[in-house]
């Protein structure tokens, strides 16, 4: 069952409003979904306290848990601590920030300050340097190996640094649409296409259970 802590709804850039994000995802077999909508230090507020109430009622109801959380997304680096402590104090139970992918434009020194903020995942980071991977590493901060095009081009790379320098890595699809939901088939795919062996994607599996047990505990 897909654990998958990244994908977007009408709130951002994506096409579903977030009940039907978590309905979809529930019918299609997930056993937990978080809602993760790009913000920044303007429109956080009101993303989350949707995102938190949509949750909320479809925890109530449907055998399938939905988590609150937000992206921190293109933001002057200097803002992501601050959001990210905002947002964690305001009910926040995953917080993602929108790496340095290769695919996009995005502030230098995202990576660095993330991996030493109060941060879950740092999404697909592209050419994380190694001292960020090691700060992951001993901050607990999941990198993420991920399903979307563009952003998946250095998985390969993301892999060989994380296993290198023992930081976690979580599979996520960035999802903005139904399409791009994760089958178990698809979430392996992405994983040994990255180039984890069985036994690393089995432990990338585990990192997922790991999270959602921690995140559980604040829902």
């Amino acid at each position: 069952m897909v654990i998958d802590f990244h994908t977007h709804t009408f709130l951002s850039d994506g096409y579903l409003n977030p009940s039907a994000a978590i309905y979809y995802a529930w019918q299609l077999g997930y056993k937990a979904i978080g809602l993760t909508d790009h913000v920044d230090a303007g429109n956080w507020e009101p993303v989350l306290e949707q995102t938190i109430k949509a949750c909320e009622d479809a925890n109530r109801n449907w055998d399938v848990t939905a988590i609150p959380g937000i992206e921190i997304t293109h933001t002057p680096v200097e803002s992501i601590p601050k959001i990210a402590e905002k947002a964690r104090k305001s009910g926040a139970a995953v917080i993602v920030v929108h790496g340095e992918t290769p695919a996009e434009l995005v502030p230098p020194g995202t990576n660095h300050i993330s991996v030493n903020s109060d941060v879950d995942i740092l999404a697909h980071p592209g050419f994380i340097s190694d001292e960020d991977v090691q700060t992951a590493a001993r901050r607990a901060v999941f990198l993420e190996i991920s399903a979307r095009r563009g952003h998946s081009l250095t998985n390969g790379y993301v892999e060989q640094k994380a296993l290198k320098f023992g930081a976690k890595m979580l599979i996520n699809s960035d999802a903005h649409t139904i399409s791009d939901y994760l089958s178990d088939e698809m979430l392996r795919k992405v994983g040994l296409g990255a180039g984890l062996s069985e036994k690393a994607f089995s432990a990338v599996l585990k990192n997922s259970e790991e999270l959602l047990q921690k995140i559980k505990e604040t829902l």
